[in-house]
């Protein structure tokens, strides 16, 4: 049996390289030979052991390739060597919102079943990836593979923007200037938005002002929601975007959002601590508040185009490249050094 090479967390705090079957495609199936992944939160949080897996864990899910080789009954357009983005969380088209074209919500996402038999985890941080074509989007061949792996990042983004409803000279705060929040703020630039950054940060505020942002505020200098009302007459924001893991900052969006505004929780919250809101502040406001969770394949194929066509800058989010067989010092520069983006290159070459 052929095998490959994978980046697994055997423990929080400690991972390594192991050799595991390599998949082949059947029926219907498509290998990709993957190039890159990128070390979202969630394998950050798995690595340090902030949010519980089952261990040994292999996972990745923000990932670029090429395709190796194709089963039978594909369509001939996926053809090898053509260079791919992996939607790698899948849909199973049958349930009631799949039916509704809500791919997001699918009962089936997170539960198809391991993608490598010997370990748990979505299976990114490995040197292939089996897949259907549904599940993946062209890239240019122009696109740098660590480029190509935040596809599914900017996805996640778009579905966001979708569900914030940013529209031409909104007013919008983004509270957290990690990657997601400067996203965010590339986003609503391009939708005619301002945008307030809400940072801690001096140098990701800084980063955000280079961005574009309107306005900046540190929220350990001053009270948020009474500087979002002055800069905005007395109104509030039209749109508050929550990216922070920080369950009280949804009561602080409450207090800043405008009448008939949206506040979209875009992340998730560890721990998922109880708030307190008033409903008669959201019932007399009309105060939109949604969340907003997985990309679904239309935001995937917006993403892969707005990257292949250069119309998004993502070069300055990846500040950290290593390759497969450092994935354990990779997790520690992506948990330790506040760093957007750490991607680990499959080939051993990562210049190349």
């Amino acid at each position: 049996m052929d095998t490959m090479k994978a980046g697994i967390i055997l423990e929080p705090g400690r991972a390594e390289v192991r050799e595991i079957s390599r998949p082949e495609p059947g029926p219907g199936e498509v290998l990709v030979r993957l190039e890159a992944c990128a070390l979202c939160t969630l394998e950050q949080r798995a690595f340090t052991g902030i949010k519980k897996f089952p261990m040994p864990y292999l996972g990745g899910h923000e990932v670029a390739g090429r395709i190796e080789k194709t089963g039978p009954g594909v369509d001939p357009r996926w053809t090898p060597g053509l260079k791919v983005a992996v939607r790698t969380i899948t849909r199973c088209g049958q349930c009631r919102y799949c039916h509704l074209g809500e791919d997001t919500m699918c009962e089936r996402i997170g539960n198809a079943g391991r993608q490598h038999p010997e370990v748990e985890g979505i299976g990114g941080l490995a040197e292939y990836f089996l897949a259907s074509p549904g599940m993946l989007y062209v890239l240019d061949e122009k696109v740098l593979p660590e480029i190509g792996a935040l596809t599914e990042p900017l996805a996640c983004v778009l579905h966001s923007m979708e569900q914030a409803g940013v529209d031409f000279g909104d007013i919008v705060v983004v509270l957290g200037a990690g990657i997601m929040g400067q996203l965010h703020l590339m986003l609503s630039r391009l939708r005619g938005a301002s945008v307030i950054m809400v940072e801690t940060d001096p140098v990701r505020l800084s980063d955000a002002q280079k961005l574009g942002a309107w306005q900046t505020i540190d929220p350990s200098r001053e009270n948020v929601a009474d500087r979002v009302r002055e800069l905005t007459g007395g109104d509030g924001a039209d749109v508050v975007i929550v990216t922070p893991a920080i369950s009280a900052l949804v009561e602080q969006s409450v207090q800043m959002v405008a009448k008939n505004g949206r506040v979209v929780l875009y992340g998730s919250f560890h721990p998922d601590t109880p708030v307190c809101l008033s409903p008669n502040k959201i019932h007399y406001s009309q105060i939109h508040l949604t969340g907003a969770v997985n990309p679904g394949s239309r935001d995937f194929y917006r993403a892969a185009r707005m990257i292949s066509q250069g119309s998004i800058d993502l070069s300055g989010f990846v500040q950290g490249i290593h390759s497969l067989d450092q994935i354990q010092e990779a997790f520690e520069d992506a948990t330790g050094n506040a760093k957007y983006r750490v991607v680990v290159r499959m080939n051993t070459a990562v210049g190349s």
